[in-house]
């Protein structure tokens, strides 16, 4: 009798250990808001749409609060109520930064307001994945309120990472860094603690997010352990915010805009658990 007893007693154990970490692991991901938005960007849509939908698949595999939300509905409406409480923010569309061959000159009383934010349908929009209207600095600053310690990853912006538009000429050092500084600023505005660009490369935010939940390091040695590291940072001060370092990552071997594709700037200090409050191990 003490044999069956053992038998049942082990097959009842057997039993409770394949069902109950199913549902343990259904409910144990963070709450960390992800937020992963496409912009219009015409004929590049579909390309920017499958990035994201990469970002996303990567992002629910530690959060069980992703958001996603592309052209044509990314609307300010949409977007502006989405980014409330966001840790993680994923912006993939047209760039309008400062300066530009359409704002020449940088006056930091005179910022216009379409420039350095996100780039979204127009209210009432419903097919057209062409038309952009331009949400700048001061509307960030406004109305959007991240989580503490918020990251934002900005993916193929022009002006990101300092890089101008594929039809005008490279910029000069110079020019680049500060339109990264004022790029990073009105993200700043909203609470986030950094902002990484990576133009050039599809996929990297997926990583990005995947390091942010698993990894304890600072946010300049995770952004510096990249496969897209250049190893050629350039390092200053922000003009824009006084706790804030801006760093350009050249790539030495390229040529005109190629060469300004990566970028990141805030607290360089900034740990990535502390972004969704804490690390986990990795679900695969």
């Amino acid at each position: 009798m003490p044999k069956l007893l053992s038998a049942l007693s082990l097959a009842f154990l057997i039993a409770i250990s394949l069902t109950v970490p199913a549902a343990s692991a259904s409910t144990a991901l963070p709450n960390a808001k992800v937020v992963i938005i496409a912009g219009p960007v015409a004929g590049a849509t579909s390309s920017y749409e499958s990035d994201a939908n990469d970002a996303a698949n990567a992002a629910r595999q530690f959060s069980s609060n992703v958001i996603t939300i592309y052209t044509p509905n990314a609307t300010w409406a949409a977007v502006s109520a989405a980014l409330q409480g966001a840790s993680i923010v994923v912006y993939m569309g047209h760039g309008n930064g400062l300066t530009s061959p359409y704002h020449k000159t940088f006056d930091i009383n005179a910022i216009p307001s379409s420039v350095d934010g996100l780039g979204l349908n127009p209210p009432g929009n419903t097919t057209n994945n062409s038309t952009t209207q331009y949400y700048g600095e001061a509307s960030l600053a406004k109305s959007i309120h991240l989580a503490p310690n918020a990251v934002v990853i900005l993916a193929h912006l022009c002006y990101s990472a300092g890089n101008s538009e594929p039809q005008n000429p490279a910029p000069t050092f110079a020019v680049a860094r500060l339109r990264v500084d004022n790029m990073t600023a009105g993200w700043l505005r909203t609470g986030a603690r950094a902002v990484i660009s990576e133009v050039h490369a599809t996929g990297m935010t997926g990583w990005y997010i995947d390091q942010l939940f698993t990894t304890q390091q600072t946010i300049n040695a995770l952004w510096q352990s990249a496969p897209t590291f250049r190893n050629d940072v350039q390092v200053s001060a922000s003009i824009r915010n006084s706790w804030a370092t801006i760093q350009l990552d050249r790539d030495p071997s390229a040529t005109g805009n190629a060469q300004f594709g990566r970028a990141i700037g805030g607290d360089m200090s900034l740990l990535s658990n502390s972004v969704v409050q804490t690390a986990i191990a990795t679900p695969y």
